[in-house]
């Protein structure tokens, strides 16, 4: 499955430069458990997948990385995580997703759940499950700010 986290960094790449007219850097990779990741968040977006490919994938940020994204989208200031912020965030994950999605099916059969939006104050992506592996990719984004794509498959699903 690993093999596959690729995609979601060059798809992750190509949606920030065109969508969003900024450029983001993956940092490395790494595994966590349901409990250990450590980093809370201000908004994330969730999206399940199912088929032959089953998971889900998040991707959370901080409120200030979140205000200034949504800025470059659509050219309006926020100052608070409301509902168009969360749209953006929403919209942002599913054509990641979905963009990678199409990647999976020239192998496997894969649906995606509509995105699901959590915004909170110092929230943490909590899994549901031991038995999957949940790979985090930290990404650099503006000049010093930070946001994570997290991706949990099910064992062997993909291997």
């Amino acid at each position: 499955m690993e093999h596959y986290i690729q995609a979601f960094v060059n798809g992750s790449k190509e949606v920030f430069r065109d969508l969003c007219n900024t450029e983001i850097k993956a940092g490395r990779a790494f595994f966590v458990t349901k409990y250990e990741f450590e980093k809370s968040w201000d908004v994330s977006g969730i999206i399940g997948l199912s088929g032959e490919v089953k998971g889900v994938v998040a991707i959370s940020f901080k409120e200030s990385t979140a205000l200034k994204l949504a800025k470059n989208l659509t050219g309006i200031e926020y100052i608070f995580i409301d509902n168009n912020v969360t749209d953006v965030i929403g919209e942002i994950a599913n054509i990641i997703t979905g963009n990678v999605k199409n990647i999976f099916e020239k192998k496997y059969r894969v649906k995606i759940s509509i995105p699901s939006i959590f915004k909170g104050n110092s929230h943490a992506v909590i899994w549901s499950t031991t038995n999957t592996r949940i790979i985090s990719i930290p990404f650099s984004i503006f000049e010093n700010q930070e946001f994570c794509l997290s991706v949990a498959m099910e064992k062997g699903v993909m291997e």
